[in-house]
């Protein structure tokens, strides 16, 4: 019998065409949408002896657990995140494995909203559909101040980009962070209020860690400029719960561009910060991208062979 891997909150059920769940013989794969919206997911989660997890999408707590009790292995796509119970897990004899991923897809997507949204391009286009001619005036970068909090691999990416469009860079974030632009020979203000308050745009590239969880306050954001553009394409819980919501109707900043949320998936066309001329989002495709599929599932997948072969050296809970 083929060991059953299933593969939830597929949403775009990218997974069935990769070539990576290809000729994987002793293997047999069920790939699965949202699983909120699925009325097969019981059988095929009782079923499941090994489980792929996309990113962040799939929570699994003790409840989740016992709707899985073949389940042998939890191989989460790139580093482990908050998603998953880790004690839970260990208590039902559920092995946790985690990859790697590229930072290219998400940097380039990062850039791709702080062009559109500063140039006013979807507005424009949308328009333009319904008959109109240059109905906006964008702003182009070159000479703004960027603003990158936090400065790992995609905020060095992000850095890099800024520098080609004739931008100043300034970092803020932990001490790691600020000294490490300093030797790439990049600003760094004398403290936070500068960081946020004389930064043209913002964007956010830190970890998601008790330490960094709604460190961006609303009172950070009211120091910024009122023509300033807020860019989240890291986690929506590094920012406090509201505060930029709150923010963008007090005018400062005057505009965001997003990608991530503190509750997905939104299917709600109400959602407040989708009602706002003045805010660009995006339904976290940050990663979302073929390659990076690729290389997400194909590491996965050979983790999860790994360990029905005897190897469990790269098991992090058990």
């Amino acid at each position: 019998m083929p060991i059953h891997i299933v593969i939830p909150d597929d949403y775009q059920l990218a997974a069935k065409s990769l070539q990576a769940l290809k000729n994987r013989e002793g293997f047999e794969f069920t790939v699965l949408g949202d699983i909120k919206k699925s009325s097969l997911v019981e059988n095929y989660f009782n079923e499941a002896q090994a489980l792929i997890l996309i990113r962040e999408r799939t929570i699994v707590d003790s409840a989740f657990l016992k709707r899985t009790p073949n389940l042998k292995i939890i191989s989460q796509t790139g580093k482990l995140a908050r998603n998953i119970d880790i004690d839970a897990c260990t208590q039902a004899g559920v092995a946790i494995v985690e990859g790697s991923g590229s930072p290219t897809a998400p940097a380039e997507l990062t850039w791709l909203l702080i062009q559109a949204s500063r140039r006013k391009l979807v507005t424009s286009v949308n328009a333009m559909k319904l008959g109109f001619w240059q109905t906006e005036m964008g702003s182009v970068l070159n000479n703004q101040t960027i603003g990158i909090l936090g400065y790992g691999k995609i905020g060095k990416i992000i850095a890099q980009y800024a520098k080609v469009f004739g931008m100043t860079v300034q970092v803020w974030g932990s001490d790691r962070a600020k000294e490490a632009a300093r030797n790439d020979g990049l600003a760094v203000p004398k403290d936070r209020q500068a960081f946020f308050s004389t930064s043209d745009v913002i964007t956010v590239h830190q970890r998601l860690v008790a330490k960094t969880q709604g460190n961006i306050s609303l009172e950070d954001l009211s120091l910024m400029k009122t023509d300033a553009l807020f860019v989240n394409t890291s986690r929506a819980e590094l920012v406090c719960e509201n505060a930029l919501y709150k923010a963008l109707l007090r005018g400062r900043p005057g505009y965001a561009a997003l990608d991530v949320y503190e509750e997905e998936p939104i299917y709600d066309s109400n959602f407040p910060l989708l009602t706002m001329p003045n805010v660009l989002c995006t339904p976290h495709i940050g990663y979302v991208e073929k390659n990076s599929y690729e290389s997400y599932f194909n590491i996965a997948i050979n983790n999860v062979i790994r360990y029905f072969q005897g190897d469990s050296s790269h098991v992090i809970n058990l």
